[in-house]
């Protein structure tokens, strides 16, 4: 589990961090578990100590705690961002990886030994991450914690707005914002004196998002949501009470703290920006970017082998296109197919509205399909919402958003809506396919309901994993029987394409100094992207170095163990069970994973 603020905002926002150390509730402990008893198995021991882990991390991290559905801590906000914190997470990582590592793995099989394999994994991650100076630079237009702040308070996401008790944690919760605003200042300050600081063209995005959240009067607020909602059996005590409770939370907490932030990036800050936008320009840049390379792919890939990579898969995708082409009869250049797609106004949306429903029917086509390649899927339902007004601008095209583990909400796939143009009908497949179903409802849900896993496994994840299983879902579109349409099967390939393009501008940018105007050149040669999207893209890599790199690797690696998979095993070949083989231990390293269905193909072949 990635206790990294990045990280855990990429959680909370995809689509997703006053008071020190997060206290211990009743009932939790800080103390490690070792072996207590000679007759005590090395997995009994290990579950114990993966137990104690998980409950300690939601203490330390009670927003994950409540992403989760777990409502213990809800009112709880602590200052991720300060040194303390940080030094607290460091002690925690290395104290439970010690406490596993005397346990050992002699004598593990099956999922003991993949929980030990992940878990030793994850904490030397963690401990790693933190000797990189994350915590200077801790805004960026895709990861605001004043977006956060809104996505949370609006009463539309994880925080419950239920009860009264409900409605009193987030007061308690919202009336921390400031300390964690004045904590991202004091942290930018520091990365201004040591040279570690943001692209100005990032930062200049969040101005806008900031000016949204900051109103005239409460009613106006986003985070008036909840009371805007206030449930009809609240007495009529209660909904006095937090009527004005809510109304200085948001105009006498929090408006002076998203101004004096604004105030702090526009006057302070954007002066001390940088107009280079690789990490590599930085102090440590490149060693740096190398392990968010690793961390990021699960792999010892380096960032000029990936760029190779991406430069190979976009001449192949090229090729399929230039078929694609030929079977409908065009005449033309490559950029000219692009051209053509794009001016046809039978690929655009009118509204909103007509986006949303379009999805919706995909949903119907698709769902009924899902029996022919699969035979697990999960119990969970989800919902397709369009991406919140506030934050569209900088969002990605589709996110998903898990269910939670007590049940209380589906899982939720956001499409964005912003700018209609750059938002063609030929997307729509693909990207359903990748966010909801077989990609990562599939995935995540499935995951999260295998409840005999440790909690760090169901609830936690690899991105290499998770956005290669979502790319390789786009894949089986035609196995499935849809990109039936030759423009859908044009946007399948031009997404694949785009997770390509990724490998070559994501390593361009921080490994060898492209410009920002480089990647958007090199995205508009190859692709038939709208600038609205070009751009988005290329700031969130800007803003995130190295994620953008894990869905064609993730993807790659899968489908090569298919291929291995089929060679092997021949008539045995099953891809139903291929599928479920995959799936059913969630979440893992590539190599991990690798090692995994070897093991699953030896015992199909004998």
């Amino acid at each position: 589990v990635a206790m990294r603020l990045s990280l855990l905002l990429s959680s909370l926002l995809i689509a997703l961090a006053g008071c020190g150390p997060a206290a211990t509730p009743p009932g939790a402990t800080t103390e490690t578990p070792v072996a207590t008893t000679a007759k005590e198995a090395p997995g009994e021991q290990l579950a114990a100590s993966y137990a104690a882990f998980w409950e300690e991390a939601l203490t330390l991290n009670p927003l994950m705690a409540t992403q989760l559905g777990d409502p213990r801590y809800n009112d709880r906000l602590p200052n991720m961002l300060s040194p303390a914190y940080r030094e607290q997470e460091r002690e925690f990582h290395q104290r439970h990886l010690d406490a596993v590592r005397a346990i050992g793995s002699e004598g593990l099989d099956a999922q003991d030994l993949l929980s030990y394999q992940i878990f030793v994994r994850d904490r030397e991650v963690d401990l790693e991450d933190l000797d990189f100076p994350t915590h200077l630079l801790p805004i960026n237009q895709f990861y605001n914690l004043a977006n956060f702040v809104t996505m949370q308070g609006a009463g539309t996401n994880a925080q419950p707005f239920k009860t009264v008790a409900d409605y009193d944690a987030w007061l308690a919760r919202a009336g921390l914002v400031p300390v964690l605003f004045d904590q991202a200042i004091a942290n930018m300050r520091e990365g201004m004196t040591q040279g570690i600081v943001q692209p100005r063209v990032l930062m200049e995005k969040v101005l806008p998002q900031l000016d949204q959240q900051i109103v005239a009067k409460a009613e106006d607020s986003v985070l008036w949501g909840p009371i805007a909602k206030l449930p009809e059996d609240f007495s009529a005590e209660d909904r006095t009470r937090l009527t004005a409770a809510y109304t200085a939370l948001v105009m006498d907490t929090l408006q002076p703290a998203y101004a004096k932030l604004r105030a702090f990036i526009a006057d302070e800050y954007l002066p001390a920006t940088r107009d280079s936008v690789g990490l590599g320009a930085l102090p440590g840049g490149p060693e740096w970017y190398a392990y968010l390379v690793r961390s990021r792919t699960t792999t010892a890939l380096s960032p000029e082998e990936i760029h190779a990579i991406g430069l190979a898969e976009i001449e192949r995708i090229h090729g399929e296109m230039r078929k694609l082409m030929a079977s409908t009869g065009f005449e033309g250049s490559l950029q000219d197919y692009f051209k053509a797609m794009k001016a046809d106004p039978k690929q655009y949306f009118a509204s909103r509205e007509e986006l949303l429903a379009s999805y919706q029917g995909v949903r119907a086509t698709v769902d009924p399909l899902l029996p022919k390649l699969f035979s697990v899927k999960p119990k969970a339902d989800f919902e397709i919402r369009l991406v919140e007004p506030f934050r569209e601008a900088s969002s990605s095209s589709g996110s998903y958003q898990g269910p939670p583990q007590d049940g209380s909400r589906p899982g939720i796939f956001y499409v964005n809506a912003y700018d209609l143009k750059a938002r063609p009908r030929y997307a729509m497949e693909s990207l359903y396919l990748h966010e909801a179903t077989p990609g990562h409802h599939f995935q995540i849900a499935l995951q999260r309901e295998l409840t005999e896993l440790p909690a760090f496994r169901r609830f936690g994840g690899e991105t290499a994993y998770n956005e290669g299983w979502g790319l390789y879902a786009e894949s089986l579109g035609k196995e499935l029987g849809v990109y039936t349409d030759p423009a859908m099967y044009f946007g399948a390939l031009s997404a694949e394409l785009w997770r390509s393009i990724r490998l070559v501008t994501d390593t361009g940018i921080h490994a060898k100094g492209w410009t920002r105007q480089q990647v958007l050149d090199f995205m508009y040669a190859n692709s038939a992207v709208e600038p609205a999207v070009a751009i988005s893209e290329a700031e969130r890599f800007m803003a995130i170095p190295g994620q953008a790199l894990a869905y064609k690797i993730g993807e790659l690696k899968i489908r090569e163990l298919r291929t291995r998979a089929e060679k092997a095993l021949g008539p045995k070949f099953d891809l139903r069970a291929f599928h479920t083989e995959v799936l059913k231990d969630g979440s893992l390293p590539l190599g991990v994973l690798e090692a995994k269905i070897d093991r699953w193909i030896a015992a199909q072949a004998g």
